[in-house]
């Protein structure tokens, strides 16, 4: 293997110096990653995991995308709710539905899981799981950050993307474990990360099957069947992958089980944490954050060997158009 590489690197040096992580600067969270995939792959190592094994798992908001000022997901039902009442102003049945016709996210945040999903559950039932894919993939494509004013699905973070993809070149799996809805990332996840359906664990709501004008049709109920947060995702990935994943990137506290229970296996093993330091170029929230808080993942992850990725020191770049 060590004179393939010799004789690739004379005769297409290009190819065999290439920089993985090119919107990674040369810091010592860009050499961790490289060094721990390189441990895994060489099979002349001890450390080396059949692909079989190379399973790597993701958190969505915040990890891969930007989750600020609010998620996505919340962004698109807000939006699906104002719609609704202007064709129907009696779908706005109480007062946190009101508030957030309206835009009154002080009053819809004090509401709490139960006020939001009130609005997942006014926006999402009755409506076919083809359909609600559909749509949402209609949504994203002009929809755009207010903070920001870009568009949504430009919001992917370059670095996250690259590392999406080497580990990828280098045989692992690559899933998206979020406590975002299912069927909301299913409906971008291949486009933006190129990530099948079937690789992608997230919350869902009830569904039900029928007949729909002949037509046999999974619809969308209300209520929460499963919610993949905390401590939800080593059993989404238990019940999903049936393995213990190697390699696990979250950004907050609402992964800190998946990170504990992937870097607790036997083997090699590897937990990221992507720090938001960089006011500037995308936002710089931790503790009292009201999405995304980091305080267990700083205060106990480097002690439990994770990289704690700092994004200003350790991004050369942030989005794909930079």
């Amino acid at each position: 293997m060590r004179l393939i590489a010799i004789v690739l690197a004379v005769v297409l040096p290009g190819m065999a110096l290439a920089d993985p992580l090119p919107s990674w600067n040369d810091t010592d969270a860009k050499a961790k990653i490289i060094a721990f995939v390189d441990s895994v792959t060489d099979p002349a190592a001890d450390t080396y995991v059949t692909p079989a094994d190379r399973v790597a798992v993701f958190d969505n908001d915040g990890t891969l995308w930007a989750e600020k000022p609010m998620y996505v997901q919340a962004f698109f039902a807000l939006d699906r709710l104002k719609a609704m009442a202007e064709k129907d102003p009696s779908v706005l049945s109480s007062d946190v539905l009101k508030a957030a016709a309206e835009g009154d996210m002080k009053t819809v945040a004090a509401s709490g899981e139960k006020g939001l999903l009130e609005i997942i559950d006014t926006t999402h039932t009755g409506l076919p799981v083809e359909t609600f894919i559909e749509d949402a993939r209609t949504w994203l494509a002009t929809a755009k950050n207010p903070a920001k004013d870009k568009r949504f699905e430009d919001m992917v973070y370059q670095p996250m993307l690259e590392l999406l993809s080497y580990l990828r070149d280098q045989g692992f799996s690559t899933y998206i474990v979020s406590g975002g809805g299912i069927d909301f990332i299913r409906a971008f996840s291949e486009k933006a990360y190129n990530i099948p359906v079937n690789q992608v664990i997230g919350s869902s709501v009830k569904s039900k099957f029928e007949m729909v004008d002949g037509v046999p049709t999974v619809i969308k109920e209300p209520g929460v069947f499963f919610v993949d947060d905390k401590a939800g995702k080593p059993v989404g990935i238990s019940g999903r992958i049936g393995k213990r994943p190697i390699f696990a990137a979250g950004n907050s506290d609402g992964d800190f089980e998946m990170l504990q229970w992937t870097t607790a296996g036997e083997g090699p093993r590897f937990g990221l944490i992507v720090h938001h330091t960089d006011a500037e170029r995308e936002f710089a929230y931790d503790r009292d954050s009201n999405v995304g808080k980091l305080v267990r993942g700083l205060d106990e992850g480097p002690g439990l060997g994770w990289l704690i990725v700092d994004m200003a020191k350790d991004w050369a770049a942030v989005w794909p158009d930079e």
